[in-house]
């Protein structure tokens, strides 16, 4: 639900319709307001719901989850991209979608193994940083 508040003259306005007649609304409580001294203020949603307008959907962000395999990785190489993505994530700015960042390195097969689940946009940035943390050539 929109938090923009409306006045009784806006509401009046936006129906076509007479400020007084948008009082009465209110006070035969078909339309829901909020009194504040002494005048009234209605909620977006309030004055969409009494006018018939259908609730906005919510969009749901895409994810992509996207699982990178590093063969041959050396444990300082590993600890290396995995600080350097971990430090992209911590340096997005806090509005951002959540991105979840797994990482896992079996020494014994020299093997690292990166998980990521973030909006596409996010997870491109993160694969191509991996490309220059792990030192591909460009």
């Amino acid at each position: 639900m929109s938090q923009t508040f409306f006045t009784v003259d806006q509401v009046a306005d936006r129906l076509g319709l007479h400020p007084k007649t948008v009082l009465r609304l209110i006070a035969a409580e078909r339309l829901r307001a909020t009194k504040i001294g002494k005048s009234y203020r209605i909620l977006r949603g309030d004055l969409d719901a009494f006018a018939g307008v259908p609730p906005e959907q919510s969009v749901r962000p895409v994810r992509v989850t996207s699982i990178v395999d590093m063969p041959d990785a050396s444990r300082d190489q590993a600890t290396r991209v995995t600080a350097a993505l971990q430090a992209m994530l911590i340096a997005r700015d806090a509005s951002s979608t959540p991105v979840h960042l797994e990482t896992a390195f079996d020494p014994a097969a020299s093997h690292l193994k990166i998980v990521i689940i973030a909006e596409p946009a996010d997870t491109a940035a993160l694969l191509q940083a991996f490309d220059i943390f792990r030192g591909a050539p460009a």
